[in-house]
This record gives C-alpha cells, sequence and structure tokens, in this order.
C-alpha cells in the first residue's frame, strides 16, 4: 500500500493531523495499534488551558481551544481553570500572566480571597492566583473520533488494531511493515512519515532505529462517589502540591502527579492515593466529606522528555520523517494547533506558530526548554 504520508498513531495528535494532511490533498494512511483515543488521549482528564509561561505553548494552546469552541463535537466547555501559586513562583506566574495577556488571553490575577469566589481553598503559603474563564475541558474521544471522520471524509485510511512491527528506510520511502493487514507485501510505504504515537514514540523510533527520548509515565486519576449537595467547581491546581482537581458531573476528580512512576507499569496505584489526598485535604479541607468510588477512578499513560516539552518538526538525518510526540500531558491541549503545523511543515510551508523550541535538536544542541507550567 503506498501513501504521500503514513501516520502513526489515531489519539488525538495523530487523527487531528491526519485531517489536516488529508486537507492538503495529500494521501494519509493512519496506523493505530488500538482504536482511536485508546491509549494516552482516552485516558486524560481532557483539561485545556492557555495558561503556559512560554510564547509557543500559549499559541499552541490558543488556537487549538479556538478550534475546539468551533466544533460541535469537541464537547468544549469554559469551565475555567483556577491556578493557586505559592509565594515563591508568585512572580514569574506573574510574568507569565501578563504574556499571556499580550496574546489575547484573558488571564485574571487574583488575590487568594478574591479567588474563593470560585473554590474554597486554604489560602496558606500562596502568593496570589490566576484563573482564565476561557480555559476547560472537552471530550476527548468524541473529539478525537471527530477528526477521524473528517479525515475519512476526505480519503484518509485507518488501519485500526494494526501495530507497526518494523520501519525502514529504502529507495527514498518508508516502509511500515504491518503483519496481518490485507494490504500488499504487508508493508505501507510513503517518502513522510508522522510519528504521533503518544507514550510508544520512542517505541516507533527504536523500530526505525532512531533514538527518540519519550518515555512512558503512569497517572493516576482517583474519582469521588457523587456529593449529596454538588458545586461545580473549575479545574484548579495547587501549584504547591502538585494536587489538581474539577468536578465530574456530580462527582469530584483529583490526583498528582508520581515523578517516579515511569515505564510500562499497568493498573492503579492504590498507594498513591493516600499521600495525594493529604495534601488535597490540607488545601481543600471540604474534599473529605466525599467517598471515594474506586470502580470509577482510573489510570493512563503521560509521554515525557528530558524537558517536559514536545517533539516537533523535521527529524535530522533522517530524512522524511516527523515528530510529534512527547507531549507530557499537554497533548489534547494543543493538537489542533499542532495538527496545522504538522501539516504545513509536510508540504515545506511556513507553520502558522513557529515551534522551533521543539525541535528535536535543542538535545544534541543541550539547549533543552525550560519546563513551562507542569499540570
Amino acid at each position: 500500500m503506498s501513501a504521500d504520508i503514513v501516520v502513526i498513531g489515531a489519539g488525538i495528535v495523530g487523527a487531528a493531523s491526519a485531517y489536516r494532511l488529508a486537507e492538503r490533498g495529500l494521501k494519509v494512511v493512519v496506523i493505530e495499534q488500538g482504536s482511536p483515543a485508546g491509549g494516552s488521549t482516552g485516558r486524560s482528564v481532557a483539561g485545556v488551558r492557555h495558561q503556559f509561561s512560554t510564547e509557543t505553548n500559549i499559541l499552541l494552546a490558543r488556537e487549538s481551544i479556538a478550534e475546539y469552541a468551533a466544533l460541535p463535537d469537541s464537547g468544549y466547555r469554559a469551565d475555567g481553570y483556577l491556578m493557586l501559586v505559592p509565594e515563591s513562583g508568585w512572580a514569574a506566574h506573574t510574568r507569565a500572566a501578563e504574556l499571556q495577556q499580550r496574546h489575547g488571553v484573558p488571564t485574571r490575577l487574583l488575590t487568594p480571597a478574591e479567588a474563593q469566589a470560585y473554590a474554597p481553598f486554604v489560602p496558606d503559603g500562596l502568593g496570589g492566583c490566576s484563573y482564565c474563564a476561557r480555559d476547560g475541558q472537552v471530550d476527548a474521544h468524541s473529539l478525537t473520533n471527530g477528526y477521524v471522520k473528517r479525515a475519512r471524509e476526505l480519503g484518509a485510511q485507518f488501519l485500526l488494531d494494526t501495530p507497526a512491527t518494523g520501519i525502514r528506510r529504502a529507495a527514498g520511502r518508508w516502509q511500515v511493515t504491518v503483519p496481518g493487514v490485507s494490504v500488499e507485501g504487508g508493508v505501507v510505504e510513503a517518502p513522510l512519515l508522522l510519528n504521533a504515537s503518544g507514550a510508544w514514540s520512542g517505541e516507533v523510533g527504536r523500530l526505525a532505529g532512531l533514538d527518540l527520548p519519550v518515555w512512558p509515565a503512569r497517572r493516576m486519576v482517583f474519582t469521588t462517589a457523587p456529593l449529596d449537595s454538588p458545586r461545580r467547581v473549575p479545574m484548579v491546581f495547587d501549584l504547591e502540591s502538585g494536587v489538581y482537581l474539577r468536578s465530574e458531573g456530580e462527582r469530584v476528580i483529583f490526583g498528582r502527579a508520581d515523578q517516579a512512576d515511569s515505564g510500562w507499569r499497568e493498573g492503579m496505584n492504590w498507594d498513591w492515593l493516600d499521600p495525594t489526598l493529604e495534601l488535597a485535604l490540607a488545601r481543600f479541607p471540604w474534599l473529605a466529606i466525599a467517598a471515594l468510588d474506586r470502580r470509577a477512578s482510573w489510570w493512563g499513560y503521560y509521554e515525557l522528555t528530558p524537558d517536559q516539552e514536545p517533539i516537533i518538526g523535521h527529524m535530522p538525518g533522517a530524512e522524511g520523517w516527523i515528530n510529534a510526540c512527547g507531549f507530557s500531558g499537554h497533548g489534547v491541549m494543543q493538537a489542533a494547533a499542532v495538527a496545522r503545523v504538522i501539516a504545513q511543515l509536510a508540504i515545506g510551508a511556513e507553520p502558522l506558530i513557529d515551534v522551533t523550541p521543539f525541535r528535536y535538536g535543542r538535545f544534541a544542541a543541550g539547549m533543552l526548554t525550560a519546563p513551562d507550567i507542569q499540570v
């Protein structure tokens, strides 16, 4: 089977990219080991926010959220994000908010007392808070499948439940081996290849003999039982402890990243509940009234890089290989704009957003990007 570009991965980044590539007139074949949104995308908290500290991240989020707001199947809800900022980080956070505002993002700086209007919390140790009413959440499954539908309408083909078992470059084309698929020779080939494999991107790179510093990290999402008197709570992040929470219907979901939990570990880590809950109750004591629903809690994978920023663009020394991976928890937030950038790079056009800070070459040059707000 021949194409202009083969996309590996049908999470939200791969699906959105397939749509934008097909929109540009390219023949697209997508290879996915499972189902659309069946990996990290479908197990994410599906929050979307503008509140980043670097220009590139702000612009990718701004353009993506604007697209989600216009799509009928995105499930976008502007419920807001409230950031609780410790005194030690308040000056830098203020500068980040000012940068967001310069790019048209309506972030507001609040005192802890003012922020109580959005969610009750203990203000100890905080320097201030920020809130953006355009932040919120999407339906990651519906959004991804919407991109798949649009891509298919434009002629893109999706090979689902189809793992790639080998990748090589020959005669100016990438050849991807897909055993068990009724394509000629069990190979899909194209001059261009997009690695949008999420937490599996490092492994996909290794199939082609490429060193991509992307690895999986397990994340827990704890869910309460329905509250007796539910109130709408936006996404709230305590940047001191790393705890986040938000309403999910009549429930509350909450969690915190375990930085040591990396690699292909599966299942819920219930040992992480007590230390997370201890920090959560210190900041949000009202959470004590809620019972935990273990059956509704879930886990998923982040895809991490050394600086917790994505890898976007052409791969040095591997002609025709393009990366869109390593989003470190921000893939859903930025997929729509990244897809437009990828389509432009694939045809040699100037991208609408300069993604130079996220090029692979930063690793070899020792110019890692300073980590952005990692929540």
